[in-house]
Formats: structure tokens, C-alpha cells, sequence
């Protein structure tokens, strides 16, 4: 017997967890929604018996988690797409905004040895 205590997770899981935890209260909102749109729907339809209605907020229930899984999942992979995008579109304007400031630290050396070069002639 242990005593009871259940083992701790560790402390650097509290971001999953939470994460966890809104996913999770997400899921029941939605459910939730959907639950309260098929009665909606049910409510127009007196003409349905409870166990119809029961079956058809069940079926409705399910198709709309399920397009609301399609859409998530949508989403999540245009998010990685836009991510990638970003990300080349700053790799490229960093290494062009490199490039001219090398191109210009270059002007001002080369201007500089000139200056140094032509003072000293004419200091000579």
C-alpha cells in the first residue's frame, strides 16, 4: 500500500496540463452547443417521439463534433503551413537585410582607406 499518495507530475508538465484542461473544457462547450442546437431543432418537430428525438440528437451531436474536429484540424494545418511561410519570408529579408549592411559597411571602409589614403599624400 502506498499510503494513498498519488505520484506528482512533474513541475515542467503544468503547461501540458493546462493545456490539457482547456482542451478538455473546450470539447464540452462544444458538446454542449451542439446539444442545445439538436433540442432546439427537436423542439420544432412535435411531431417526433422521445426516442427519435433522442436518436437524432445523438446523430446531430456527432456530426457536429466531427465537423468540428475537421475544422481543427483544418486550422491546425494551415497554421503550420502560415508558420512556414513566415518563417522563409524572414530568413530571406534577414539575409538581404545583412547583405546591405555589409554592402554599405564596405562603402564606408573603402571610403574611409580613400579619405586616409588621400590625406596622407597630401599631409606629406
Amino acid at each position: 500500500m502506498t499510503g494513498g499518495r498519488r505520484p506528482r507530475p512533474p513541475v515542467g508538465d503544468a503547461a501540458t496540463i493546462a493545456t490539457q484542461a482547456e482542451g478538455f473544457l473546450r470539447a464540452q462547450a462544444y458538446y454542449e452547443e451542439a446539444r442545445a442546437e439538436a433540442r432546439t431543432l427537436c423542439d420544432r418537430m412535435p411531431w417526433m417521439t422521445t426516442a427519435q428525438a433522442e436518436d437524432f440528437t445523438r446523430h446531430y451531436v456527432d456530426h457536429r463534433i466531427t465537423l468540428v474536429r475537421a475544422m481543427l484540424s483544418a486550422t491546425v494545418t494551415r497554421t503550420g503551413e502560415l508558420r512556414q511561410e513566415y518563417e522563409g519570408r524572414y530568413l530571406q529579408l534577414r539575409r538581404a537585410l545583412l547583405r546591405r549592411h555589409a554592402g554599405w559597411v564596405s562603402v564606408a571602409l573603402a571610403s574611409a582607406t580613400g579619405l586616409h589614403a588621400l590625406a596622407w599624400i597630401w599631409l606629406r
